[in-house]
């Protein structure tokens, strides 16, 4: 499984999520309102003084599903500009259903 973690503009996300929709079988998805600061004509983050809004999706695929959606998320949240966002791909060893205890992909 794949973890996918996407910061994108707080003005994208209706299209993403519309976007993922298209994709058959995924599952949830978390989406949380978040700020920061990111790099502008070159210099560090760290001298940047106001945040900036952003959203962050987080969601858990199979390894199958993770290219589509990798592609569905930079399709929709494009616009060409600066601080369009970034997308984290990672391995997932395990997930948990709390309520089932449910493992695996069996959870997601």
């Amino acid at each position: 499984m794949k973890e996918i973690k996407a910061i994108i503009q707080t003005s994208r996300l209706d299209k993403v999520l519309l976007a993922l929709h298209g994709i058959k079988g995924l599952p949830g998805r978390t989406v949380s309102h978040v700020h920061g600061y990111r790099k502008s004509d070159g210099g560090p983050a760290e001298d940047a003084l106001e945040s900036e809004e952003r959203t962050k999706l987080e969601i858990v695929v199979k390894d199958s599903d993770a290219k589509k959606v990798v592609a569905a998320i930079v399709k929709s949240a494009r616009t060409g500009g600066p601080g369009d966002g970034k997308i984290f791909v990672m391995n997932c060893e395990e997930v948990v259903a709390i309520r089932t205890g449910k493992r695996g992909s069996g959870a997601v």
